[in-house]
């Protein structure tokens, strides 16, 4: 059905409700790329199967009422433990869920209410059947996340049952731009990108070009951080979300044309774009006269390189054009001159599926969330060393102390927590004093880290955090653009150093060297990703540096992660004589006899851990 107007709309929103709720159970199988990986896809086509040859089923109720309903929603949020089966109306999960759990799920849940105990989430001795009562969901507040994993992610019926574009309506026919743009600045919306820069001031910005008649929306979809996987969720599992809160930002400013920059490694959410952009074409809420108003708006996708440079605003816009990413000086800035040279809003996925929230409910209700400078929620991609990996989304403000304990069920093995480093390469690194802090924009800033995009990745004290550093730098030096001396050359002598002092060769003034590099590549680089570059480093050194004092000055990794200062020694009272760690030394560097105690020979010792994997009596070990 096209909708040609305001009436239509609400009768398709009504009619994509009642289909909905017309489910006597409806079975939602994650299909996010987490529990993709895992099989869900497996089980999802089993359960059709079940579900399509049981007649029992279909005769239940009168033919005409429909009774299963098997969709593919997105990421359910509880990656650590997939494949994820929600079940409605008894709002059970299901976790680790193989195909030869469905025969059961079938017979029990969707025959006849019955819940599998066994598929619950437990803890602690305790099951948690339904989802709410799961304390990883229980203690989250999901704004952006609220529809990812409620509904089929490849259906704009579903999106519209859940009361998509209401927004859009409001917008369009009970508000004018500058209403729109005035409720935005008021709800405080911050970019959620990693600059907090704030969302309505920017679009202003962009709207006060009224002689320029060419105007673009850019989404930045391009999520490069190690370990971050927020934007690309909401891609998945609510792409009509973020949708609407473009074609919002596009009534605004008075732009027509859209444009989502989304990173190559992604193609399940290019995919389901592409899917919701068809889908919305075909009921005439993408394109020419939307809903019979005169708003056009055309939406297009750009797959990215992988670069991560490209994250950055002006890098990005120019891949788009056709050109090599690459930074450039600013001013002009975007919202001046941006794609094709014309005034443009660049946001990330996050901030634009803030939007509908907003202007459905208003911008007071979003300053009730969160902070007084930092509204709303925010979205973290937790993972790690941590018992429940996953996406949280959690007012700001929240202490890291919640999100890695009371949410995300400490870490593993009740190890004892060291660090988290957050905001990826950009970001920095929290230790054991800073998990009662509350995290938002302001807050982390005198620490000397940045939020970022929202990636955690939490660390035990089996992490050593000199690598932490060098694993970072090694990243950012390779994704450099080159284009400026501080941050090309700069980060490439840092990683040097990193890496001398890993190796066991590092020098007295390394340090230093370290803290004068970064303070060079910080205050001169070109834009904000080298600006950021050594954010990590500095962030260790300060908390972490009698660490590094220990590999510059005794050779020594507490950790002991760093290869080339491994000690690997036979206990003699263990040992058995058996000789397999000396066949299995490449090196050639274990002596001894059958049946006797054997040695290691240390300055032929490649540290390779061989012996210690060939030794049956766990005789070999590193020496602490």
């Amino acid at each position: 059905m096209r909708v040609e107007d305001r009436t239509q709309l609400e009768m398709l929103q009504r009619q994509c409700r009642d289909r909905k709720d017309g489910y006597t159970c409806r079975i939602l199988v994650c299909a996010g790329t987490g529990c993709v990986a895992t099989g869900s896809l497996d089980v999802y086509s089993q359960l059709r199967e079940l579900c399509k040859e049981d007649e029992g089923i279909r005769v239940e109720l009168e033919k005409d009422v429909p009774h299963i309903g098997i969709v593919k929603s997105g990421c359910q949020g509880f990656c650590e433990l997939g494949p994820l089966v929600r079940i409605e109306p008894q709002h059970c999960q299901y976790v680790k869920v193989q195909p030869e759990d469905c025969e059961e799920i079938v017979e029990k849940t969707v025959k006849q209410g019955i819940p599998v105990e066994r598929l619950f989430y437990k803890k602690e001795g305790i099951s948690y059947g339904a989802v709410d009562e799961i304390p990883y969901f229980a203690r989250q507040t999901r704004i952006v996340l609220e529809q990812c994993g409620n509904i089929d992610a490849e259906s704009v019926e579903e999106y519209m049952a859940a009361g998509g574009f209401s927004a859009l309506k409001k917008a369009l026919f009970a508000m004018t731009p500058e209403a729109v743009i005035a409720e935005v600045e008021f709800s405080g919306l911050r970019g959620r990108g990693g600059g907090g820069f704030p969302a309505g001031r920017k679009w202003r910005q962009v709207a006060a070009h009224k002689e320029e008649p060419l105007k673009y929306i850019v989404c930045n979809g391009d999520e490069g951080d190690p370990g971050a996987f927020m934007d690309g969720s909401v891609m998945e599992g609510d792409p009509c979300r973020l949708i609407e809160g473009m074609m919002l930002a596009g009534y605004a400013v008075g732009a027509s044309e859209g444009f989502i920059y989304v990173r190559a490694e992604y193609p399940l959410s290019v995919a389901r774009l592409r899917q919701a952009i068809g889908q919305m074409e075909e009921r005439g809420l993408l394109g020419d006269s939307i809903l019979g108003t005169g708003f056009s708006f055309h939406l297009h996708i750009n797959r990215g390189a992988g670069a991560f440079v490209c994250g950055e605003g002006s890098a990005l816009t120019a891949s788009i054009e056709g050109h090599r990413g690459m930074p450039r000086v600013k001013p002009p800035r975007t919202v001046d001159q941006g794609l094709w040279g014309k005034p443009t809003v660049l946001n990330n996925v996050e901030t634009y599926a803030n939007l509908p929230g907003i202007i459905v409910n208003g911008g007071k209700w979003f300053r009730t969330i969160g902070t007084g400078n930092s509204t709303g929620t925010k979205t973290f991609s937790v993972t790690g060393c941590i018992e429940n990996t996953g996406l949280v989304e959690v007012p700001m403000g929240t202490t890291l102390r919640t999100i890695i304990y009371d949410i995300c069920g400490g870490l593993k093995e009740g190890s004892e927590f060291k660090a988290v480093q957050i905001g990826g390469p950009s970001g920095g690194c929290l230790t054991e004093e800073h998990l009662d802090e509350p995290l938002d924009f302001d807050s982390v800033q005198k620490f000397n880290v940045i939020i970022g995009s929202g990636g955690l990745v939490v660390m035990d004290k089996h992490t050593c955090m000199v690598e932490v550093a060098r694993f970072f730098m090694n990243f950012t030096q390779r994704e450099s653009c080159g284009k400026c001396v501080p941050c090309r050359e700069g980060t490439k002598r840092m990683l040097e150093i990193l890496e001398r002092i890993v190796e066991g060769k590092g020098e007295p003034d390394d340090i230093e060297r370290l803290e004068q590099l970064a303070d060079m590549i910080s205050n001169t680089a070109l834009c904000g990703l080298g600006k950021s570059a050594p954010l990590p480093v500095i962030s260790t050194i300060k908390a972490f540096r009698k660490e590094y004092l220990e590999h510059i000055n005794e050779k020594k990794c507490r950790a002991g992660v760093c290869q080339s200062m491994k000690t690997y020694i036979i206990d003699e009272e263990t040992c058995r004589g058996c000789s397999k760690c000396a066949k299995g030394c490449p090196a050639g560097a274990i002596a001894g006899e059958l049946k006797h105690v054997f040695t290691i020979r240390q300055q032929q010792c490649i540290k390779c851990g061989a012996c210690a994997e060939a030794c049956p009596f766990g005789a070999v070990h590193i020496q602490s």
